[in-house]
């Protein structure tokens, strides 16, 4: 036998347990690294609430702009004195 062909099982026993315990390790890990996931999912964290609060405001100020446009329009067209 070639010492080529020796060193290949050999080299085979020692790199394979390594392969199990990671997949062993991979398993063992996966419902924790899952119910991480599903807790970020179902959570708001402090900076999404603070963006959704901000756009929250934005979109009701410009609601209010454009109501106020409206109505300074329509005070506009029955002669009415703008309140601007």
């Amino acid at each position: 036998m070639k010492p080529m062909s020796r060193l290949l099982p050999l080299a085979a026993c020692l790199l394979l347990p390594g392969c199990v315990v990671h997949t062993v390790y991979d398993v063992a890990t996966a419902p924790v690294r899952i119910g991480s996931k599903v807790v970020d999912w179902s959570t708001t964290s402090q900076s999404e609430a603070d963006r959704n609060r901000g756009r929250k405001m934005r979109k009701e100020q410009a609601r209010q702009e454009k109501e106020a446009r409206k109505e300074a329009k329509r005070q506009r067209e029955q002669g009415y004195p703008s309140s601007y």
